[in-house]
């Protein structure tokens, strides 16, 4: 259930993405504003940070995932042996 979730973020990280690239790309063509290098910020910065941030939020998730995949594994393995004990006496 939380899979869509994942899959939602990495579409909205790429929709921002490519939406910045976008944004600078138009931004280079207006010779009117343009704006001098120096006091421009790191766009490449922002966007590593930005993924980052998104990455980290995917491994909570993946680990989220995985802990709870090990819980309901451990639930179905004490279940089985429950009913296998109960079977023999």
């Amino acid at each position: 259930m939380a899979l869509p979730s994942v899959r939602s973020e990495v579409r909205v990280a790429i929709l921002l993405l490519s939406v910045l690239s976008a944004s600078l790309v138009g931004a280079g063509q207006d010779s009117g504003s343009a704006i001098p290098a120096e006091s421009r910020p790191c766009v490449d910065c922002h966007a590593f940070e930005f993924m980052q941030r998104a990455l980290q939020d995917l491994k909570k998730t993946a680990y989220s995932l995985d802990t709870r995949t090990e819980t309901l594994l451990l639930r179905a393995e004490k279940r089985g042996l429950c009913d296998c004990f109960h079977a023999i006496h």
